[in-house]
């Protein structure tokens, strides 16, 4: 089997000089999610709000259930967050007819328990408002001046949406998987898993797109044919000609460019989107027609993430603190990237 690696994908202010440490302690990286709902306060679903110190959420989960004493499907959350971190984040424990536990007694040294309440229905993944994040960068080398340019640019501008590199796992692990089971039809009985891979393929479809979006200078801008999706919404629409209508929504961030999470269902580009989206995914007719015939939709993913409320603070001279916010499916290591070059991305795997 030949290894897959993954390209350097374009950046939008050229590969970043500067270095830095990223998590050298799990405090570096903080990650607080707030939900995009509130929950009702009764019902037979006991939502969990948990601050979380190096700690693997999917572990966490069946820790939930061991200690609430019901099936590991009965806990769910809305996201994955990574394990070397300090991440508050929300879980929902099926308890229908049951006495709920004393959840204070799960506070340990790695595990706090903030609040808890009640829901009618379990957390669905996805179901995230945003993220807060706080970042500390140490042993910063470059140029101070530089490095604030590229985070002014940052905010007024945004970054191109890739996944982040975590998605496609250990040494790209899961884009191995994926193709075993895209193009040798191999078989994997664990459904998780098998959903893992196959996102993993349909993120890096997307990041090749996107990359050669940025390379053209058109991940911000509209070009013929495209697909554009509403700020903060799923819902896309189609466009033929770029009037000064789409011009004023682009530039107040009221719509962005879009490029698919390839399925099956009807694709939306045309004219120009689509050639370019066709010449990029020809050398990878396999994995698509794998994505299609595992019955996977076609979805829609913004080009553009707008990093909100992006603040930095020096703590020393050589100590960074980051500050913003990511709507739910963004990846901080996004933005990262386009600021410093480390790899402390592939360190720490979810």
């Amino acid at each position: 089997m030949i290894p897959i690696t993954l390209p350097d994908f374009a950046y939008i202010l050229g590969a970043p000089t500067i270095t830095a440490d990223v998590r050298t302690y799990p405090e570096d990286f903080q990650v607080v999610e707030t939900l995009s709902f509130e929950p009702t306060g009764t019902g037979e679903h006991v939502f969990l709000q948990i601050r979380k110190r190096d700690t693997n959420t999917d572990w966490l989960a069946r820790q939930l259930a061991q200690f609430a004493n019901v099936k590991p499907h009965e806990v769910s959350y809305a996201g994955l967050k990574d394990r070397h971190a300090v991440t508050t984040q929300w879980f929902s424990i099926q308890l229908a007819g049951k006495i709920a536990p004393d959840w204070q007694t799960l506070n340990s040294d790695t595990i706090q328990v903030v609040q808890q309440t009640r829901h009618s229905r379990k957390l669905r993944r996805g179901a995230l408002r945003d993220n807060q994040f706080i970042l500390c960068l140490r042993n910063v080398t470059g140029n101070h001046a530089t490095l604030e340019q590229r985070l002014t640019y940052l905010a007024q501008h945004g970054v191109p949406n890739y996944f982040g590199e975590q998605r496609f796992g250990h040494n790209h692990n899961n884009l191995q998987a994926a193709e075993q089971i895209l193009v040798a039809q191999a078989i994997i009985k664990d459904r998780h898993q098998r959903s893992l891979y196959l996102s993993a393929a349909r993120s890096f479809l997307f990041n090749r797109i996107l990359s050669e979006r940025v390379t053209q200078g058109s991940w911000n801008q509209a070009i013929n044919g495209d697909v554009m999706q509403l700020a903060g919404s799923h819902s896309v629409f189609p466009i033929t000609n770029i009037d000064d209508e789409i011009q004023r929504r682009l530039t107040c961030f009221d719509i962005h460019p879009a490029a698919p999470l390839w399925g099956k269902g009807e694709n939306l580009a045309s004219l120009d989107a689509l050639a370019l989206m066709q010449t990029i995914l020809s050398a990878h007719q396999g994995w698509c027609e794998g994505l299609i015939r595992e019955g996977l939709e076609l979805e829609w993913r913004s080009l553009r993430l707008i990093v909100e409320n992006l603040q930095w603070t020096w703590l020393s001279e050589t100590s960074l603190q980051l500050a913003f916010h990511l709507p739910a499916g963004a990846y901080a290591t996004t933005v990262l990237r386009e600021l410093v070059k480390t790899t402390e991305f592939t360190r720490h795997v979810m």
